[in-house]
């Protein structure tokens, strides 16, 4: 028994091929605005490429661009399909092409669901990358005269004051490294001295953090030197007492950021994928009406579509009987291939005496 058999007569197959042309359009709208979430979101990681680790992230953007490029693509052949199919004529030259056309649909429609699913899944990747990606950030902060690192301050800053965070976890990481240029340290003085001699590798560390690290909200002016000694500033107890700086780590605050667009676009294209979906049925269902008419040249006579010419059940015990028989095959060739060569090697030599 068919799957999903409908009887169609020629009004019937005129509004299904319209209605299909017309989403199919839709479907290249759809396409052009998963390329458009690829590029945004390609672009947004680039900005930040000197704080991620690796480029594994761009895999989603990647995947998000060329399923909107095929989107397109397919969308704009099936939409060609569905106009001809108004022409008996003109439908003549896709028939052969609509059965491998319908299993590339499907092979597509896997993809985007990969690809949605991927969206929603990228978080632990992406958290690895920022952490990994934000402690060699901090590490080359105060290499400002050094080649290929002296853009890190500005970065390292720019990031901080605009998504509002401080250091990689907290504010505290800025404590464990010597973000401060030995450019800009008296080697002279007394307490740069006792520093570098208390570190053991030799470090200028201080409980200190950039000035991006300030709140600009807080009413205090901002403490961003000595700040876990209390007695170093007035009225001040920096374990009880809100802190003028910024109390997210940057870490967290990115992949919220990244996570939240990456769920957002997951979401689209899960209902790009329900679309999509949709017009495929209905393309199957247009193409097995079409090729079922008993009389061809008869437009107007009724006829029926299905999805599948045979129950689910038997269709998968079909396909599998088939891949088994193509197993069979391939090693029916094997076995003979071996026997050939064991043939020749028996072959004897023949030698000629003069």
């Amino acid at each position: 028994m068919a799957l999903l058999k409908v009887k169609f007569n020629q009004k019937k197959r005129v509004k299904l091929a319209q209605g299909l042309w017309l989403m199919n359009w839709f479907s290249v709208f759809a396409g052009i605005i998963v390329f458009s979430m690829g590029l945004f979101l390609k672009i947004e990681l680039r900005k930040r490429s000197e704080v991620m680790d690796n480029s594994e992230s761009h895999f989603v953007p990647n995947s998000l661009i060329l399923m909107g490029i095929l989107s397109c693509a397919f969308n704009g052949f099936a939409g060609k399909i569905c106009y001809d199919s108004l022409d008996p004529t003109k439908f003549a030259k896709w028939k052969p092409l609509l059965k491998p056309y319908l299993a590339l649909c499907f092979l597509f429609n896997i993809l985007i669901f990969f690809v949605a699913l991927i969206c929603f899944l990228m978080r632990g990747s992406l958290e690895s990358t920022l952490a990994q990606g934000l402690k060699n950030g901090m590490k080359f902060y105060r290499d400002t005269d050094t080649p290929g690192r002296c853009f890190m301050k500005k970065t390292i800053d720019m990031l901080q004051i605009e998504f509002k965070c401080c250091g990689n976890n907290g504010f505290k990481d800025w404590f464990e490294i010597q973000w401060i240029s030995n450019r800009y340290l008296d080697f002279s003085s007394k307490e740069v001295k006792d520093r570098i001699k208390s570190n053991v590798d030799g470090r200028y560390l201080v409980d200190g953090v950039p000035f991006s690290c300030c709140n600009p909200s807080s009413p205090r002016p901002c403490i961003q030197y000595q700040v876990t000694n209390n007695s170093a500033h007035y009225s001040y107890d920096y374990q009880t007492e809100e802190l003028n700086l910024w109390g997210r780590g940057c870490r967290e605050a990115l992949l919220h950021y990244y996570s939240s667009m990456m769920s957002s676009m997951g979401a689209v294209v899960l209902l790009v994928w329900l679309f999509e979906t949709s017009v495929m049925v209905g393309l199957r269902l247009l193409h097995t009406a079409l090729e079922s008419i008993p009389n061809p040249e008869d437009p107007e006579c009724e006829s029926e579509g299905w999805i599948l010419e045979n129950s689910l059940k038997d269709t998968l015990k079909s396909a599998l009987e088939s891949l088994k028989k193509i197993g069979k095959f391939n090693q029916v060739e094997a076995g003979a291939e071996g026997a050939e060569g064991e043939e020749a090697g028996k072959t004897p030599a023949i030698t000629t005496v003069s």
